[in-house]
């Protein structure tokens, strides 16, 4: 992530609170710490509640780690620069995008094996996740501006997207909507899945380089976290902004608790923070969690409410990496 400066900047008629830290979020800690190490670098990581398991893309390989102990339960090899992992758990499989490969590695969850690959048309697949309203995989091509649909069953890429710009993070409603980050562009990009092109962009004012996204479903709103140590609310349903909040540096994940009503930003500079919603369009800052340099993904688990984060003691560009973790927190 770039370090860039953070302008405190509140837009005429978008409200947010920022008092970090306080009551609400004061017992927000990190609880657990799983020393899983290995080498290789890393970039997101994916949970799968019904088996507590943990997927993480680990470069050249997935580690698989049990959520409750810690316990490494499998690597599974010959990935070309993972970046992520999508989970269709009632099929057993899990996709996984290569950014050297440009393809990505179809998984069997029992056996904890590669058991076939899916070529794509774009460049550098990142950020993948499944659409629940077909089936879909989604894999957002970050070098050619595109996104691969992909049939799992058929086991090959049905369409590519173009988007105008670098996609990053994307979300699904479930009902045929995608929604998109482009870091590059500062924008936020509306796909129709059914006609299979982009029907709307929005820009995020104030955003500079927004890479991780969530989505309330129930509120129709979106968590865009950016470089610039902001989050910006945004309705779904017209791309206006609602509220800006200030966030930890070096952003590249965020969540939405539902049942809880909090959202969640992992930062890179070794913070946590946690937004509680008043309601659609009032947010409070009620933490920024200490947690560990480098934790700058995440997953979210809707069962416990607790968070897993991964990051390395020594995690230099172009060196080894050294101390590998999982991270656990959770609070209230």
């Amino acid at each position: 992530m770039k370090a860039l400066a953070w302008a405190l900047l509140l837009a005429a008629g978008i409200s947010a609170s920022a008092q970090a830290g306080s009551a609400t979020g004061s017992d927000w800690a990190v609880t657990q710490r799983y020393a899983v190490g290995g080498e290789g670098g890393w970039d997101y990581l994916t949970l799968d509640p019904a088996s507590h398991r943990l997927f993480i893309a680990r470069d050249d390989r997935v580690m698989v780690v049990d959520a409750h102990s810690g316990k490494l339960l499998a690597q599974i090899p010959g990935m070309r620069h993972a970046h992520g992992i999508a989970l269709l758990p009632a099929q057993r499989r899990g996709y996984v995008s290569n950014g050297h490969g440009d393809d990505v590695s179809v998984i069997d969850l029992d056996a904890l094996k590669v058991v076939g690959r899916i070529a794509v048309s774009g460049k550098d697949p990142d950020a993948i996740i499944a659409d629940p309203a077909n089936g879909h995989v989604l894999a957002m091509d970050a070098r050619s501006n595109s996104i691969s649909v992909i049939d799992p069953v058929a086991g090959k890429e049905l369409a590519s997207i173009a988007v105008p710009g670098n996609p990053e993070f994307a979300v699904t409603d479930g009902h045929g909507n995608l929604f998109v980050n482009l870091e590059d562009k500062g924008q936020l990009v509306h796909v129709d899945l059914k006609a299979g092109k982009v029907a709307d962009v929005w820009p995020l004012a104030g955003c500079e380089g927004p890479t991780g996204l969530a989505y309330d479903l129930a509120a129709q709103r979106l968590f865009s976290v950016c470089d610039n140590r902001v989050m910006l609310v945004v309705d779904a349903r017209d791309g206006h902004p609602v509220a800006k909040l200030p966030i930890g540096k070096g952003p590249d994940a965020a969540a939405y608790d539902a049942a809880r009503h909090l959202v969640l930003s992992s930062n890179g500079d070794g913070s946590l923070t946690v937004v509680r919603q008043r309601d659609a369009d009032h947010y409070d800052v009620v933490a920024n969690v200490p947690t560990q340099k480098s934790a700058r993904t995440m997953a979210l688990d809707p069962q416990t409410h607790e968070v897993y984060l991964v990051a390395a003691k020594s995690a230099a560009r172009g060196k080894p990496v050294e101390g590998f973790e999982v991270l656990v927190a959770a609070g209230k």
